[in-house]
C-alpha cells in the first residue's frame, strides 16, 4: 500500500505545448495528491491527451515542468514510468499473442518475473469471468474482452498512477460496475487516477475532484459538488455545456433529424 503523503504525485507549472503555429496547452498549472480520482474532461481538442502524453514522457517539445513523485521528468530518468498504468482510448494490442502471453510479456516489460506475472494475470482474468479464454488468441475476443485484458494490463504491476482513457469502452453493465468499485478501492489505497471520458454521468460519479480542460487552460477545478454550487446547473453535463459556451446541441439535433426524416 502507498504511504500517504501531503507531497503531490504529480505537479504541472506553466505547462504549454505549441505544434508548428498553434498552442494547444497554453499554461496548466496543477498540484495532483494521492487517492484523488482526477476527472479528466474536456471538448476535443482541449489538449487532454497531449497533457496526459507529455506525462507519460510520450511527447516532448513543451515548455514549463512536469514533476512527478517528486522528479522532474526532464531529467531523462524514465524509473518513474515503472510506476505508472495507461489504458488509451486507442490501443493497438498484439492480435496474434494469446492473452497469457501479452499480459506475461507486458508484466515482464515492467519489471515483474515471468512467472508472476503468467500467476497473477490468469488469477485476474478469471476475476472477470475470462478464465476459458487465457490462452486464446486475443484477435478472436470482443471489443469488451479487449477492454479487460487492457485495464489487466495497466494494473499487472500494481502502479502508483493510473491514466485511463475512455476505461469503460464496450463494457457490459456488470463489468462496468466492477470496474468502478476497483477504482474506488485503489483510490482509498492511495493511488491517483487521471479518468478521462466523454460519458458525463459517470465521470460525475466517480470523481471526487474534475478538472475541465477548455481551448489549451484549465477552466476549472474542483469537486462536483463545487462546481454544482459555482454553476446553478444539475449535470456535469450541463456545466460542461455552460463553461465551454456549447449551447448548439438541441438545435443542430432538430437540423439532423429534420433531414433525417426528409422524403
Amino acid at each position: 500500500m502507498m504511504e500517504l503523503t501531503n507531497e503531490p504525485v504529480l505537479s504541472l507549472r506553466d505547462l504549454r505545448m505549441k505544434y508548428e503555429d498553434r498552442y494547444v496547452l497554453r499554461g496548466i498549472d496543477l498540484d495532483v495528491y494521492p487517492g484523488q480520482i482526477i476527472g479528466y474532461i474536456g471538448p476535443n481538442g482541449a489538449g487532454k491527451s497531449t497533457t496526459v502524453k507529455i506525462m507519460l514522457g510520450l511527447v516532448q517539445g513543451y515548455t514549463g515542468e512536469v514533476r512527478i513523485f517528486g522528479r522532474d521528468i526532464a531529467d531523462g530518468d524514465v524509473e518513474y514510468k515503472g510506476r505508472i498504468g495507461y489504458v488509451p482510448e486507442v490501443v493497438e494490442v498484439y492480435d496474434n499473442l494469446t492473452a497469457s502471453e501479452y499480459l506475461t510479456f507486458v508484466g515482464e516489460l515492467y519489471g515483474v518475473d515471468r512467472d508472476a506475472a503468467d500467476y497473477k494475470a490468469r488469477r485476474l482474468m478469471s476475476m472477470f469471468g475470462l478464465e476459458t479464454s487465457y490462452h486464446d488468441r486475443i484477435a478472436s475476443f470482443s471489443k469488451g474482452m479487449r477492454q479487460k485484458v487492457l485495464l489487466i494490463s495497466s494494473l499487472l504491476h500494481n502502479p502508483d498512477l493510473l491514466f485511463f482513457d475512455e476505461p469503460l469502452s464496450g463494457l457490459d453493465a456488470n463489468s462496468v460496475m466492477i470496474v468502478k468499485e476497483i477504482l474506488s478501492q485503489l483510490s482509498a489505497q492511495g493511488k491517483t487516477i487521471f479518468y478521462s471520458s466523454h460519458i458525463m454521468e459517470v465521470v460525475e460519479k466517480i470523481s471526487n475532484r474534475i478538472v475541465l480542460l477548455h481551448d489549451g487552460q484549465v477552466a476549472a477545478d474542483a469537486s462536483f459538488e463545487e462546481l454544482k454550487a459555482q454553476s446553478k446547473e444539475g449535470t456535469l453535463e450541463e456545466i460542461f455545456n455552460q463553461l465551454t459556451g456549447f449551447h448548439e446541441h438541441k438545435q443542430i439535433a432538430e437540423q439532423f433529424v429534420s433531414i433525417v426524416q426528409e422524403e
